[in-house]
């Protein structure tokens, strides 16, 4: 009876139904499966806390019309109408509906009667314009056709959807398992959420306390961590986020993507060879918090809202090499432009040495920038053999200039005359002219573009190894900031 779409709203409000029916699949739903979630939205929109909060997603829709609070009988009217043209007895256009291709309903979607057959605009579908308004449109006709499952689907969008920030959150995936998930878990803390609040008497849905970026990616990974639990094939799949209002206050979207590298590193990261490593990382990306106000005399802390490792993963690949730095060496950019209560501004490689992991780091490598394997070896096997020279040597400007460079003269000259020095000593150099080019150059005197990306790898390697052996242990004022 339905299929998804590739309309990440429409298949969020799909994958909705399926999850109220309690079904696997859209292809497993019935007409009574739609009925049943018709007559639960028939009930509960038309009453707060829903018939409020629907303002975000139908504002001036029969749910939420101001004018309607003396007449509730106009709000059943509309209902009706537009929960109920899936139905197979309801009238239907011969004008394909533009979402799923079926016909779309003869029905007028308003209480009077006079909006076009068919036609939905903004107070139906999210986003959309206002009644009367043809830009946009085909053939100069206003609103949209659609068929009655499609405005369904549409209609059952809220409940898929996680209130934050006061906007709608819907995420939508080309894996239909993971839209299915988060759809699922969205429609069982909202069913529960409008339980508690129509027994408590409360007009508005609660929210998260965390931002929405953040409760995005920290719900993902629960998500995932539960389907390895389950033992489930994860297949590659990217991963969208929509945050957005339909208010008439303030009509509104941000979208936020997780490419298929990200997301598959994410699992990756979160298995039990890498778990400990990625936990330490997260515990330390939480917004630093205080005391909130007293109750009862006990100080109650006030949750954190953000988690900045959550959210500078929305910014990959693109800002990978800013991530290696901040997450992996623990050196954010710029410290002073950072507030108060970001945990960034608190990184340092002294302090956190303990963070700083080389296997988790070259899944990253793998997974996000795909790195080759060969120029990952390279580096991991020359941030070996210089963490063996520092040690041995006890050479610590060398490592306070690879520490501290921002040329690339630079680093190559220590590199230079470290390994002419073991020359001199009948010993072999520190790096070879094949893994130096593999490293750092295009070409001769030609730097590679991320050069700094290159060294900033070796020193992570080299911080692990010196850490691992005690050398850092006795010189740990070569890393004072």
């Amino acid at each position: 009876m339905l299929s998804f779409t590739g309309h990440p709203f429409v298949d969020v409000g799909i994958a909705t139904i399926v999850a109220f029916a309690g079904k696997r699949t859209p292809e497993e739903l019935t007409e009574d499966d739609l009925a049943a979630i018709a007559e639960y939205m028939q009930r509960n929109y038309v009453v707060d806390p829903l018939k409020s909060f629907l303002t975000v997603a139908f504002p001036n829709s029969g749910f939420t019309q101001p004018a309607y609070n003396k007449q509730p009988e106009k709000r059943q009217i509309y209902a009706q109408r537009v929960l109920g043209a899936f139905r197979s007895d309801a009238p239907r256009l011969r004008v394909p509906g533009v979402f799923t291709g079926k016909p779309a309903t003869a029905l007028s979607l308003d209480v009077k009667g006079t909006l076009p057959p068919g036609r939905t605009f903004r107070q139906h579908v999210p986003l959309l314009t206002g009644e009367g308004i043809i830009n946009f449109f085909p053939y100069g006709d206003a609103g949209l056709p659609i068929s009655g499952e499609a405005l369904l689907a549409l209609q059952a969008l809220p409940l898929g959807c996680a209130k934050a920030g006061g906007r709608l959150l819907a995420v939508h995936s080309d894996d239909s398992d993971i839209t299915l998930r988060f759809a699922r878990r969205f429609l069982q803390q909202n069913r529960k959420a409008i339980q508690v609040a129509q027994a408590m008497g409360d007009k508005k849905m609660p929210e998260p306390p965390q931002r929405a970026t953040t409760f995005f990616v920290h719900t993902l990974i629960e998500l995932e961590e539960e389907r390895a639990r389950h033992e489930r094939a994860a297949r590659p799949a990217s991963v969208t986020a929509y945050h957005f209002s339909n208010s008439g206050q303030g009509v509104d979207l941000d979208i936020y993507h997780l490419p298929m590298e990200v997301l598959d590193f994410i699992r990756a990261a979160t298995a039990s060879t890498h778990r400990d490593a990625w936990n330490a990382l997260v515990r330390r990306g939480w917004q630093i918090t205080r005391a909130g106000r007293k109750r009862k005399g006990i100080e109650e802390e006030t949750p954190p809202k953000f988690n900045v490792l959550y959210e500078d993963l929305l910014r990959l690949p693109e800002q990978a090499a800013s991530f290696i730095r901040t997450y992996f060496l623990r050196r954010p950019e710029r410290v002073r432009d950072l507030r108060k209560d970001d945990p960034r501004a608190e990184y340092s490689v002294k302090s956190d040495l303990n963070l700083i992991s080389w296997p988790l780091l070259d899944l990253f490598l793998r997974k996000v920038v795909i790195m080759d394997k060969a120029r990952i070896e390279h580096i991991r096997t020359l941030g070996d053999t210089l963490a063996d020279y520092v040690r041995t040597e006890n050479d610590r400007r060398f490592f306070h200039t690879l520490l501290t460079a921002t040329r690339y003269d630079h680093v190559r000259n220590a590199l230079i005359k470290a390994s002419l020095a073991r020359l001199k000593r009948g010993e072999s150099p520190l790096i070879t002219f094949d893994q130096f080019i593999a490293i750092f150059e295009e070409g001769e005197e030609l730097p590679r573009f991320d050069w700094s990306l290159a060294r900033d790898l070796v020193l992570i390697r080299m911080i692990e190894q010196l850490y691992q052996q005690g050398w850092l242990k006795s010189h740990a004022d070569i890393l004072e900031e």
